[in-house]
């Protein structure tokens, strides 16, 4: 069944003001009310689960500007992508937790930006044990939505991704329904993998707004499904059974026009609904670098646009989560 208001969901904890998947990042996010906080899980070498936006972390840690470490710079194909960098799983755990925790988007966010360099990396542990704390602190049930990342690339280098995660969630007490559990990956096989391990929750299919699952184009090659194959009708009907829901850019509800102008929700959520399916959508941000061009103000990227607009239109459609990088303005906005 639909909410009557959606999950409003920390996303990486609350990156618009802190560096994204710190402690400091969560426990803003918990401190402003969300229902749950969204960890991204990837793998160092020696099979410890951090969170990291991506395996590669050039971006937001500040591995490149430790010596030790520039032997370990090489590219590497990661789900059909070529890419250069610093990558977790050519590290240990004790060699990556000696590393700072860099904003991402410096530019877009200087003032979260402020605090580069001052956090280590979190393990998946840290993120359960701090949102478990956080819901006896303040005597709610609090959620993690846990983002499984690049499954079949690291089941390629021998992990057992399911396994791991499994492990650790029934070490720390989130696999049997304890507390409010979201598992979501851009590959359903995992999630099949997960649920068929007896880890209990709410199993979310995340959609891009184009390209194919790598899951599927590992299996089936240029027979694979496209992403838009699988929200249309059909393929939603498809998904009844393997899934709860599914998990979808905003821009898949909004369907702007070539001008960036939305004429009101498309059918996706109503689509989802109709066949038992939860529909959230990601990511909700206030700045006109993110929003449609018709709800963009001023001229800076960083300057916030009229997103309550942007964010009516995304709640009219009945959704059932929003990710937002600003707890307080979704909690206030969509509560």
């Amino acid at each position: 069944m639909p909410r009557r208001r959606p999950l409003v969901i920390g996303h990486r904890g609350a990156p618009g003001y802190r560096p994204e998947h710190t402690r400091s990042s969560y426990d803003l996010a918990l401190a402003l009310g969300v229902d749950a906080v969204e960890p991204d899980v990837v793998w160092t070498q020696d099979g410890v689960a951090v969170v990291r936006h991506e395996n590669e972390i050039s971006g937001t840690t500040d591995v490149e500007t430790r010596p030790e470490f520039a032997g370990r710079r090489t590219t590497k194909t990661i789900d059909g992508a070529e890419m250069t960098g610093w990558f977790t799983e050519d590290f240990t755990w004790a060699e990556l937790s000696t590393l700072r925790c860099r904003e991402r988007l410096p530019k877009l966010r200087p003032r979260s930006a402020s605090f580069d360099d001052a956090q280590p990396p979190l393990r998946l542990r840290d993120v359960l044990d701090i949102v478990r704390q956080a819901s006896l602190d303040q005597g709610r049930e609090i959620g993690v939505v846990l983002e499984i990342k690049h499954a079949t690339y690291f089941a390629g280098l021998g992990y057992d991704v399911a396994g791991s995660i499994a492990d650790e969630l029934r070490t720390a007490r989130w696999g049997g329904g304890e507390l409010p559990l979201y598992i979501e990956s851009f590959e359903s096989t995992v999630l099949a993998d997960l649920r068929a391990r007896g880890i209990r929750g709410t199993y979310i299919y995340l959609v891009e707004a184009e390209g194919r699952p790598f899951d599927l184009v590992a299996a089936h090659g240029a027979a694979a499904p496209t992403y838009a194959d699988q929200i249309a009708p059909s393929g939603l009907d498809a998904l009844v059974g393997v899934v709860d829901g599914i998990s979808v850019d905003k821009r898949m509800i909004l369907a702007p026009d070539r001008r960036g102008r939305t004429a009101g929700p498309s059918s996706i959520v109503a689509d989802a609904h109709a066949r038992g399916l939860r529909a959230f959508t990601w990511t909700c941000r206030p700045e006109n670098a993110f929003l449609v061009a018709q709800f963009r103000t001023g001229r800076g990227k960083a300057a916030f646009g009229d997103y309550e607009s942007e964010w009516q239109i995304i709640a009219d459609a009945g959704v059932d989560g929003v990710f937002v990088d600003h707890p307080d303005l979704g909690v206030a906005f969509f509560r």
